[in-house]
Formats: structure tokens, sequence, C-alpha cells
């Protein structure tokens, strides 16, 4: 039988990569997981209720694209988070963050450019989906490093025009993961000008755009919004996973020109999957609510007060501008992480495991990611565990 050679070149994906690693070996005491950024903050109270409530709505078939309610309602949290007014025709609502992400590179991405293979960019290390879509496209993905020399955001203006030229799609994810770097508005003004320049357009994942240290993040659209570029230039994408500690709705939407969703609601009304009504009920109430994320973002910001008391004094430590991830420096991260489970029991994840080797250089492999999502008390148990043990 013949299979696509085209993914030939993935790795396992980081979490059964981890577990090959770890599994063989006991835990030195009882396990602390700090791997998957999966929010163990409470869910905000309303869901039960909002869910029994539609109930019956399983029976039917929802609209693909959203109902008009739940896009007016992610239409008003734009407008009073970033300052945007977007018609319905410029949104689309998603199965999670991930799904739009792929999806969108298949509606987007042309099968040439300029006669020539298309380009994907993409941050290195970054959020695995982006690799897979590009491959799925025919395109040649292009890992561009975003370390410290560079502020652990990818500097794409410093390829060469022959690249930039060929560039179909630039994902960015801000606030990072895993690094935690904020996109400034600088930042943003210059990639949707290089954009323009090049031709380009511009896949902004802000999944964890609500959760902060210092200010909120700004946002793609926002900036675009301020410096008059092309709507067309750049599609946002926005979960309730991180926001409303909501991973298992598989809820998010894509916002972006009206040509640009217009395309990708026509691919989804072949081949996508519409959230059930119950959910988008849920939904809705979820955009529409602020209370539950501010105390989400004050537990988080309790938490990175604490890791800098933890890492006070610690070479290399700095606590991420936004998510909720740390990324610690460490000699070798699979060492690190072996080593962490077989005298601690805590569990992190390689930084080699979200990044691709290129030249012989990972640049994930000298750090370890770290998920600061359990509850308060189990997370300073696990770095104080970490922090003895790699540090000490």
């Amino acid at each position: 039988m013949v299979f696509p050679e085209r993914f030939d070149s993935l790795p396992d994906y980081a979490f059964p990569r981890l577990r090959k690693l770890l599994d063989s070996f006991p835990a030195g005491a009882e396990p602390i997981a700090m791997t998957i950024g999966e929010p163990r903050h409470p869910m905000p109270a309303f869901v039960a209720e909002v869910m029994a409530a539609n109930i019956g709505s399983f029976a039917v078939y929802p609209p693909n694209d959203g109902t008009p309610e739940l896009l007016a309602a992610i239409s008003g949290w734009l407008a009073r988070r970033y300052g945007v007014d977007l018609a319905e025709d410029r949104l689309m609502v998603l199965n999670g963050t991930r799904e739009g992400l792929f999806n969108a590179a298949v509606a987007l991405c042309p099968e040439a450019k300029h006669g020539k293979r298309p380009v994907v960019l993409m941050p290195n290390p970054f959020y695995q989906v982006y690799a897979v879509a590009a491959l799925a496209m025919g395109a040649e993905p292009v890992y561009v490093p975003a370390t410290a020399a560079t502020g652990f955001l990818p500097d794409y203006a410093a390829l060469p025009a022959e690249v930039l030229d060929r560039v179909a799609i630039a994902y960015l994810c801000s606030p990072a993961n895993p690094q935690g770097a904020v996109a400034s508005r600088d930042y943003w003004a210059d990639l949707l000008r290089l954009a323009e320049k090049h031709d380009f357009r511009i896949f902004a994942d802000e999944c964890y755009s609500e959760i902060w240290r210092i200010a909120p993040p700004p946002g793609a659209l926002q900036v675009a919004d301020e410096i008059g570029a092309d709507p067309e230039r750049v599609c946002v994408f926005h979960s309730l996973s991180k926001r409303s500690n909501l991973p298992g709705l598989r809820s998010g939407f894509v916002a972006g020109g009206a040509e640009s969703i217009a395309r990708i609601r026509q691919l989804r009304s072949f081949a996508g999957a519409p959230l059930p009504l119950p959910i988008q009920r849920v939904s809705e109430r979820a955009w529409s609510d602020e209370t539950h994320v501010a105390e989400n973002l004050a537990l988080y910001q309790a938490k990175f007060r604490i890791t800098d008391e933890v890492f006070s004094g610690v070479q290399g430590f700095q606590n991420p501008d936004g998510g909720f991830f740390l990324w610690l420096p460490v000699d070798d991260g699979e060492a690190a992480a072996v080593k962490l489970w077989r005298e601690t029991g805590v569990r992190v994840l390689p930084g080699a495991y979200l990044s691709r080797d290129v030249g012989g250089h990972n640049p994930g492999k000298g750090y370890i990611r770290v998920a600061l999502v359990a509850p308060k008390d189990e997370m300073q148990r696990g770095l104080i565990k970490l922090r003895d043990c790699l540090y000490g």
C-alpha cells in the first residue's frame, strides 16, 4: 500500500515522545504533571446552566458558521477588547483554534507563488499544527529561530528577499507558546508592512491573549486597524480554552477580511464540523462575560508572583509576559526531564519536542517547558522540587 510522503519527516507528537522518554523509569516521588497546557482553574459557573437549558438543541443541525447571537457576542468582545468593529461576514466559529489554524491554510494557501513552491513561515519553537498545515498544502515550511537573541519572537524581516517573495502565510503566536513573549504594537505593524511588501497573509494565533503579567497584549487586528492595513492581510484565531478554562468545549473563532472568511466558510461547508448548538450557546455567554476572565487572570498573576519567589536568583530565569508556560534554560532538555522525573516525580516537556532542527541546531534543546496550570499549592511544590533538583 502506498502512503503520502509529505508527512514522513514529522517526528512523533510531543506527548507520545515524552511517554517514550519517561515511562520506562519509575517516578522519584508522587507525580506532579507540569507538561500539557490544559487549564485546571474552575470553569465558569454558568456553563452547566446554559448547557442544560439548551440540551434539546442536540437534536438539530447547528449553523455551520455560528449562530447570529454567537457571532454578535464575538464581535462585541472584539470591540471591547481591541476597539475593532467587525461585521458577521468577517467572523466564523471554530472547533477550537487548532482546527482553524489548519483549515485556514487549506482554504487560503495558493498552490504556487510567482511560479514557485509557496513558503509558510513559522517561529521555531512553535505550535506543531503550523508545520502540518504547511506540509498538507505542499508548501515549504521555513522555521525561523525565536530565541533570546530575537526576544523569543521570529525576525521574519531578516530572511532573504527570494524567500520572502515566496511566502504565502506567516504564523505568529502572541503571547508565544512556549516562551511567553508578547508581540508589541511596533512588531505587529512591522510584520503587517512586511506582509504588504511581499504579498502574504499573517495567521495570528492569540489564544493566550487574556493571560498576561503586566499589560494586555495588543492584537494583530487592533494594529491592522490602527495603521489602515488591508483587512485581508491578517486572520486572527481566538479560543475559550485558556481564556475561560474550557479546553474540552472545543470552541473558538477566526476573524479576518471578508474574502478570506468567505473562502474558509466555503471549505467548512464541505469538510468542516459545526459546533453543536448547546456549545454555541455556552460560547455566546462566555464571550459576553468578563467577570470569570478577570478571576482567572488574577489566579495566574498570583502564580507569576510565586514563580518570581521560587526562582529568585536563578540565572536565566524570567517570567513570561503572557501565557502560562515557563521556558527554563537547562543544559539539555531531555536529560533535565529524565532527571526531574526519576528524582522528584515532576514531569515537564523537553523544549526540543516543540522545535525543529535547522542546520544541525534545535533552538529548544537547551530548555524545558513548564505549565503553570495546576492548583497553586501543587504548582508551588512542583516548582520548588524543580528548582532544587536542577538549579540547587
